[in-house]
């Protein structure tokens, strides 16, 4: 058995970092359109007329099971020693973060996807990298080249170029008598603010913070919240289904597949990986998502989302150029001071 668990482990040590990262980012890009496919598996199989498989049940299940995996993954970080090295601060700011990106954002993008196609929830979260270039410039005072604001200005476009070309909806919001916004589309918008914050907190704050111990943290806060918030909001009769054995074995295979083995693949390919590479993986992620809804849910992309797609592709390849070009001032400034060392004293 031991000689068993050698092999795999040497197997999994041998897949190249930029295998993890793609099928990481597979995994994330399906992840609306399987969620999709399950409340509609539980609308097949109601319990008095109520969906078992609802979203709320999805969001709040699947994190629990995601949060019982993660415990034995990352059993190590599960001491009282990790937990008191974190300041006041931090946790603080842990909590923050995972209040906007473990609550916040998971409950408004699950509810978009009730009010609004899969395309569109995977074309507006766009917004999310742009915004998160423009906070790391504003308070981080990060330092980008032109090709890189360019793409970002671009992709902005294109996520704006999807929403306002939309056919209006029934429950559209009106914002003149030109345009209109659908519902979805908005809570969309809320949850790439949400999430571009709590990425702005995290480079900011937490880069001294284990990954597992975030995950798990932000996993853990992210859930009472949520069901704190759904309990006042709702009752507890809107989890009256919550043990419906249907809806633990699909969250089970959910949590384990969605959640935690994208999260594990994502960060097994970080620590193998360069940043270039991370980036271009994660450019993939539209395109995938559209893939996804189209072969899972059989969802075609309407001319709105072609036009407004086909601009974020290019804002993301010129982001890419851009983060290319960066890397090679990077090499050529480092190439320039090894041979400054290397003459020696110049004198004054």
């Amino acid at each position: 058995m031991d000689n068993l668990f050698g092999r795999v482990s040497d197997v999994i040590r041998r897949v190249p970092g930029r295998a993890y990262l793609l099928l990481a980012v597979l995994i994330f890009a399906a992840a609306n359109s399987v969620t999709r496919r399950l409340t509609e598996l539980g609308a097949q199989n109601l319990i008095d007329g109520r969906n078992p498989i609802s979203f709320c049940n999805v969001l709040f299940v699947g994190n629990l099971c995601a949060l019982l995996v993660l415990s034995v993954v990352y059993k190590d970080r599960l001491n009282a020693r990790s937990l008191a090295e974190l300041s006041r601060e931090i946790w603080l700011k842990l909590s923050v973060v995972a209040v906007l990106s473990g609550a916040l954002a998971p409950a408004l993008i699950f509810m978009a996807i009730e009010r609004t196609s899969v395309n569109n929830v995977i074309l507006v979260g766009r917004l999310e990298p742009p915004l998160a270039l423009a906070l790391s410039v504003l308070f981080l005072k990060e330092r980008l080249n032109k090709w890189v604001v360019l793409g970002a200005i671009v992709s902005f476009a294109g996520v704006a170029l999807t929403v306002v070309l939309q056919p209006p909806t029934d429950d559209a919001i009106s914002m003149g008598n030109m345009m209109s916004i659908g519902r979805g589309e908005v809570m969309v918008a809320i949850a790439a603010v949400a999430l571009a914050i709590s990425t702005t907190i995290s480079q900011a704050n937490l880069a001294r913070v284990s990954l597992g111990l975030f995950t798990l943290v932000r996993t853990a806060v992210g859930t009472a919240v949520f069901f704190a918030i759904v309990m006042v909001l709702f009752g507890w009769s809107h989890f009256m289904d919550i043990f419906s054995p249907i809806l633990w074995r699909w969250m089970f295979v959910y949590g384990a597949v969605i959640v935690v083995g994208g999260q594990l693949c994502w960060f097994r390919g970080l620590k193998t990986t360069r940043a270039s590479e991370v980036s271009l993986a994660s450019s993939f992620s539209p395109v995938a998502g559209v893939l996804a809804a189209y072969f899972i849910l059989g969802e075609v992309p309407t001319s709105a989302q072609y036009i407004g797609g086909s601009a974020i592709i290019l804002g993301i390849a010129l982001n890419q150029f851009g983060v290319w070009k960066q890397h090679q001032g990077e090499v050529r400034e480092r190439l320039k001071k090894e041979r400054d060392m290397e003459v020696g004293f110049k004198g004054i």
